[in-house]
């Protein structure tokens, strides 16, 4: 699947924005009544952030990349489409981190 760049001031916005405050590392959380585990990984110069999340009980996944290229951002799915990864990011909502 080839990278998606979208323009500003739309949904992709509003991904950018629920992603950037998930948590890195590994969470589980809700996602429209359904508990998933997801791992979030960052990396060092902010130029690629990897998700996997996994339904807890059923088969369902997400996965995707996103990469910054010349500054802007490219949605990478992985074997899916664009549209179920951001509906997962902007929906799901991950647990209180416990201290």
């Amino acid at each position: 699947m080839t990278a998606l760049s979208t323009s500003r001031g739309t949904r992709f916005d509003a991904f950018l924005s629920a992603l950037a405050v998930l948590p890195s590392g590994y969470s589980q959380g809700d996602y429209f009544g359904e508990r998933w585990g997801v791992t979030l990984e960052r990396s060092a110069d902010g130029r690629r952030i990897k998700l996997f999340g996994e339904a807890l009980g059923s088969s369902d996944h997400v996965s995707f990349n996103l990469y910054r290229v010349a500054g802007e951002p490219r949605l990478k799915p992985c074997e899916m489409p664009a549209e179920k990864v951001i509906d997962f990011v902007l929906g799901f909502r991950p647990e209180a981190q416990k201290r």
